[in-house]
């Protein structure tokens, strides 16, 4: 029993000083872009990470200060479409995704299994494939060089509603009869008692939803057109052109550009763990 509770001693230190040096590993190329947003740009793209960038020292914030400022304060304004199209997709995406997964995940109707197997075959779609004839619907609807040409096509998620449908499953169906039996509605049913129950759910799909928003790079290439409509990504892409790349632009705005969805995930992560576990639990 002694050498077993050594043993077991030693491999929990082998994995914690793994997992430590593994975490370390993940979080140097973070450490070096903010290094690099308060240093001068070529410093880092001359150099690379080497024991000498990772030292702090000759910092300033000109770059950073500077950066609502350069190119007649660009950046404000793909910072702001980025901020404003997150917000609306996220929101209506997780909302009625949530609606569409809990209705298939709770109620037997015919053809259930039909949109749960269209669901699922969209999942597996590339969005490549679906480009052509999204452009062509926000062309009809006016809708080009706007938000809305970015929000409204992507409110339908797939994955979230299969995965609001894989939550709904688990949740306890006495609930429900409670419900009716007190004369609720069913809309008031969701509304009232079975959405509060599924905020593990929400938290974790606003987290997954808001950051494929915010990176999303190839639909708000398509759909904006002038400068000032640009996202934080496509923005970025533009610093870097055949006649030179603003560097300094491009590493402190890529180092502001994180602070908004650390914050998010920040906000959200004690549902995260939780919702993803739980609505893997039964299928």
């Amino acid at each position: 029993m002694h050498t077993t509770g050594i043993n077991a001693k030693i491999s929990r230190t082998i994995t914690v000083l793994f997992l430590t040096f593994a975490g370390l590993v993940f979080l140097l190329p973070v450490y070096s872009l903010v290094l690099a947003a308060f240093r001068p740009g070529q410093e880092l793209m001359r150099f690379g990470i080497t024991i000498k960038t990772l030292i702090p020292t000759d910092l300033t914030t000109d770059n950073v200060l500077g950066l609502f400022t350069a190119r007649k304060g660009a950046y404000g304004y793909w910072l702001r479409n980025s901020i404003v199209i997150m917000v609306l997709r996220t929101g209506l995406s997780v909302f009625v995704s949530a609606f569409v997964g809990y209705g298939l995940g709770i109620y037997e109707f015919k053809g259930r299994n039909f949109f749960i197997s269209l669901v699922l075959f969209l999942m597996v779609v590339p969005i490549q494939i679906l480009i052509l004839p999204l452009y062509r619907m926000v062309i009809n609807f006016g809708l080009i060089n706007t938000v809305w040409g970015v929000v409204l096509p992507f409110i339908v998620y797939p994955f979230a509603i299969f995965f609001f449908r894989q939550f709904a499953v688990s949740l306890p169906k006495a609930f429900l009869d409670a419900g009716r039996i007190d004369g609720v509605t069913e809309v008031g049913i969701y509304f009232r008692i079975m959405m509060p129950l599924m905020t593990p759910a929400f938290g974790a799909m606003i987290i997954l939803v808001s950051l494929q928003s915010w990176n999303d790079f190839l639909w708000p290439l398509i759909v904006m057109r002038t400068e000032k409509m640009f996202t934080i990504p496509i923005g970025l892409n533009s610093l870097l052109t055949p006649y030179g790349n603003n560097y300094d632009m491009l590493l402190s705005g890529a180092f502001v550009a994180t602070v908004p969805i650390i914050i998010v995930f920040l906000f959200f992560q004690r549902f995260f763990i939780s919702g993803l576990s739980a609505g893997s639990i039964k299928g």
